[in-house]
């Protein structure tokens, strides 16, 4: 059976810079800067102590207060997501439909701020503390199971978890049940709110966070030579994609077309990426394989770009090895600049942003690019968004255990 096209049709995004689509749009585009000292707990003696923070954000806006306490807050963002992202694609469902729209939201970490506080509440006050809702706030397949039942979708009810690849996979896989007939639509993307007192601890003790206290602000820095880590964010992305001619039927918008997804693994090391961006480059030709389109047909490139010494290089290097002459032709950037590295949701996120730089023809900035690397030799589109013609953009994701991941997004 041949492959159904498939495209966007409502998107929802939560991030450090705005509370829904369009202000993490402007925001980004304005080279906002959402990086601040955390505020989830007292972290003034932490080796990091800030993080990429949603702002202002207060679940009992979108949905009922009641349903938002039984959920940890990984689930309340990427609820917030998913509802925007829905009610944008103004799809209806009907007792004809239900069952061919489905949902597919992932998360790398899941509820570990509700695993440390019921662990300590148990240890204090023991088992008779312990909530009843302990495990379905924890569990990251309760972003999909909410989800569906808000809204009465019986069509296929999945998660994935694939550390920081794990918005993209979801996306990519969730295309794939659309192209093959599984479903008409998908609601698919990633959230996560790993701002807690183990979870940061952890990634400061590997080394990973960058240690830039004194100015938080400027700490994320992708492919600059002052960068010393990532910093940690959270927030959701998601969006509907959608059957090509099932949309054309109802009229609706289309932001972008999903027309290729690629993966691939590194098998070389837990966390450093493989030589020479290896497998990073093998994922954007799978992707570009699977889409049918030429490298030299592609404009934009929203990188991983996390801000570490290693991943910054290999990605450069994989872009080198996979687009060869024409690399120095793409115009790439990173999200992560303003928003921090928001694990599982940091895919999802980017590839609302992605598709929104081939709905308006615009590519939002990487901040912070001060003196860029010698070894990052490419056009990161430094300071300043620019306008620009996209016919076809990539979006990365790569994630501890060597996985990787990445959307080819088309102007339709």
């Amino acid at each position: 059976m041949s492959k159904r096209r498939v495209v966007i049709t409502g998107m929802g995004a939560v991030t450090p810079v705005g509370v829904g689509l369009h202000a993490s749009w402007e925001g980004m585009l304005s080279g906002n800067n959402g990086v601040s000292p955390v505020t989830h707990f007292d972290a003034s003696e932490y080796p990091c102590n800030f993080a990429g923070q949603v702002p202002e954000f207060s679940p009992g806006d979108f949905m009922a207060e009641k349903e938002a306490r039984k959920m940890d807050r990984f689930m309340q963002l990427g609820m917030v997501g998913g509802v925007e992202a829905f009610k944008d694609s103004e799809l209806k469902v009907t007792d004809e439909n239900a069952d061919r729209i489905g949902v597919y939201i992932g998360s790398g970490i899941g509820g570990i701020n509700t695993i440390e506080n019921t662990t300590k509440l148990y240890q204090e006050k023991g088992i008779r503390r312990v909530s009843p809702f302990y495990i379905p706030m924890t569990i990251t397949n309760m972003i999909s199971g909410n989800l569906s039942i808000m809204f009465g979708l019986k069509g296929p009810n999945l998660s994935m978890v694939t550390a920081c690849s794990t918005g993209t996979h979801a996306i990519g896989e969730a295309g794939r049940l659309v192209e093959y007939g599984d479903a008409d639509v998908m609601v698919a993307g990633g959230a996560e709110a790993p701002i807690s007192p183990t979870a940061l601890a952890g990634f400061a003790s590997a080394r990973a966070l960058s240690r830039r206290n004194d100015d938080p602000a400027t700490a994320s820095r992708p492919w600059d030579t002052g960068r010393d880590g990532f910093v940690m964010g959270e927030g959701a992305g998601v969006v509907v994609l959608e059957e090509y001619e099932h949309a054309k039927r109802r009229g609706a918008r289309i932001y972008a077309e999903l027309s290729g997804f690629g993966m691939s693994g590194d098998a070389y090391h837990m966390t450093s990426p493989s030589p020479g961006g290896e497998g990073a480059a093998r994922c954007m030709d799978s992707a570009l394989r699977n889409a049918g389109i030429a490298k030299d047909n592609v404009q934009y490139l929203n990188a991983h770009g996390t801000s570490t010494p290693q991943g910054d290089i290999a990605e450069t290097m994989a872009v080198k090895r996979s687009f060869g002459d024409h690399a120095k032709k793409l115009k790439i950037s990173s999200n992560k600049s303003m928003i921090g590295h928001l694990l599982g949701a940091a895919g999802g996120v980017e590839a609302v942003m992605t598709a929104m730089s081939v709905y308006e023809q615009a590519i939002p900035p990487t901040i912070n690019l001060l003196d860029q690397d010698p070894e990052c030799d490419l056009d990161y589109v430094p300071g300043e968004a620019q306008q620009h013609k996209i016919e076809v953009a990539l979006s990365n994701s790569f994630g501890f255990g060597g996985t990787n991941g990445t959307l080819v997004f088309s102007r339709v």
